[in-house]
């Protein structure tokens, strides 16, 4: 470890990792030394974002996995992947998950959307820790990073589904602190409120779509609700998650850390 790669040797596997927030993730802590295991479904995405880590940061590696996080059996594998790649794993961060349908009341939400979104959100946050978990204990500590959400710090109306998943992995967070801390072992989670991005733009078209609003109706909404008005980057995100595995945060868990622009105040 060096003042510069305060991460220099350890693993770290982002779940999420070929695009968006879990790219984010990516580099940041590859900037900081670490061997970045990168999970996803879309195998090409992820070689690229990999080959792309290792010629921005050398002296280090990325390994591109392909992934289900709902399977457990694909987990399974890619863990143990992980861990005979590098002789071991350090860091989890768990930035894969999906959204959902939006501005759809409870009583409208298809039954099979919301048990998607659950699987997807909180089962595949689950599976990745269940498996890493035996590693990180085996290191003797690590960290565990999940991706929760400010619609799991307030209800989210006509969002039940998406809500209800960022809720849970709360709830798994601050369980899995408890069980884990005798190993030391901290694990927490990131709350970002609305964040510029591919999937922001998405989630604002439909709202403007349904609500008959324009888009930029729509962000403006959204900004308004925060204290400094604005929406959040996804680079700070990847900067909370960032020291939340360094060493200055070892006295850290069980806890949701909100990049929001003051929303939940």
């Amino acid at each position: 470890m060096t003042k510069d790669r305060p991460l220099n040797g350890q693993v770290a596997i982002v779940t999420g990792g070929a695009k968006g927030i879990g790219a984010v993730v990516a580099e940041c802590l590859a900037g900081d030394g670490a061997h970045i295991a990168l999970v996803a479904r879309s195998e090409e995405a992820l070689r690229a974002k990999a080959a792309a880590l290792d010629e921005k940061f050398p002296g280090r590696e990325s390994l591109a996995i392909k992934c289900d996080v709902t399977d457990e059996q694909q987990v399974r594998a890619m863990v143990d992947a992980v861990a005979d790649r590098f002789a071991g794993i350090d860091i989890l961060v768990n930035t894969a998950g999906g959204t959902g349908p939006i501005e759809t009341p409870a009583h409208e939400y298809p039954v099979e959307e919301f048990r998607r979104i659950l699987e997807l959100n909180v089962i595949g946050t689950f599976l990745p820790c269940k498996h890493v978990i035996p590693h990180l204990i085996s290191r003797g500590g690590g960290r565990i990073v999940n991706l929760a959400g400010t619609s799991g710090l307030r209800g989210y109306r006509n969002r039940s589904g998406y809500s209800s998943s960022k809720w849970a992995v709360r709830g798994l967070t601050r369980t899995l602190a408890l069980e884990l801390g005798q190993y030391g072992i901290t694990v927490n989670d990131v709350c970002p409120n609305v964040t510029n991005g591919a999937r922001m733009d998405r989630i604002v078209a439909e709202k403007a779509r349904k609500l008959g609003k324009t888009a930029d109706e729509v962000y403006a909404d959204f900004a308004a609700q925060t204290a400094l008005g604005r929406f959040v980057d996804e680079s700070d995100v990847g900067e909370a998650v960032r020291f939340l595995v360094s060493a200055a945060a070892r006295n850290i868990t069980g806890h949701d850390i909100p990049v929001d622009a003051g929303w939940d105040v």
